[in-house]
């Protein structure tokens, strides 16, 4: 009951209409990739859209201060360069093909661009605990001014919500949480000072984790829980009856 009381305190719920899109729907994790096409790529990108299906992306910032749409930290395992995505300037970055294809690394703009609105858009900030994360926000929060379609931010990061919260109060913002098995008081509690300063519009659970007490607590409360990564039929109906919306790949989307 504490706990309750508190996340009503600290993180309050958002209105129902800010968040009625996220629900529903399925997102297809890094863009709908495979069989030749690299994630996160435009390809992946055209092919999520062709097939109705909202987007999950993850950006990062460039060298040179911009978003960029890639998901590690280094080049090496997902094309044939090497070194870190940050020590290069988005233009030197989108002259780097990703494997599996002709694509380039794309901006976030250039994204959203391709994107226009056609299907809902969720961007993952990928952020590291020891940087400072304003430049990286505010990096993002330039490219979203102006894009009418349906689009949130999330993030593993709690200062990321925080800053949109504070910074980008229209922009719907979310936590991404796994658990990793701590289901003991103290996992307990270090998920809701998360939650508490993140103050999140909604969640995004590791399925792996579902159900479970913690995300069910927000859902009821208003949240909408969307959760990752679903990979198979068998995930895909765990997701429908404990969560909001599933971020899929393969034998998740079906």
């Amino acid at each position: 009951m504490l706990f309750a009381a508190i996340d009503q305190w600290r993180a309050p719920a958002p209105p129902a209409g800010k968040v009625a899109w996220l629900k529903g729907q399925v997102y297809a994790h890094r863009g709908l990739h495979g069989h030749g096409v690299a994630e996160n790529s435009p390809a992946a990108f055209a092919g999520a859209i062709a097939r109705g299906l909202g987007i999950e992306c993850d950006v990062q910032r460039s060298g040179d201060g911009q978003a960029v749409v890639f998901h590690d930290w280094e080049l090496d395992r997902l094309t044939g360069d090497t070194g870190a995505v940050g020590d290069l300037s988005a233009a030197q970055l989108g002259k780097i093909v990703l494997t599996g294809g002709d694509d380039t690394i794309p901006t976030l703009g250039a994204t959203l661009a391709q994107v226009r609105g056609q299907v809902p858009i969720l961007i993952e900030v990928k952020s590291r605990r020891d940087r400072r994360i304003h430049a990286l926000c505010l990096a993002v929060r330039r490219v979203l001014e102006g894009y009418r379609g349906h689009h949130a931010v999330m993030s593993f990061d709690p200062r990321v919500s925080r800053w949109f919260a504070r910074h980008s109060p229209q922009t719907v913002r979310g936590l991404v949480v796994t658990e990793e098995g701590a289901r003991t008081l103290s996992g307990s509690a270090r998920r809701h000072l998360a939650l508490w300063h993140a103050r999140p519009d909604f969640l995004a659970y590791d399925i792996r984790d579902l159900p479970s007490a913690f995300p069910e607590a927000q859902r009821q409360r208003g949240l909408p829980v969307l959760t990752w990564t679903v990979r198979s039929a068998e995930l895909a109906e765990r997701a429908a009856v404990y969560a909001d919306a599933a971020i899929a790949e393969g034998g998740g989307i079906g």
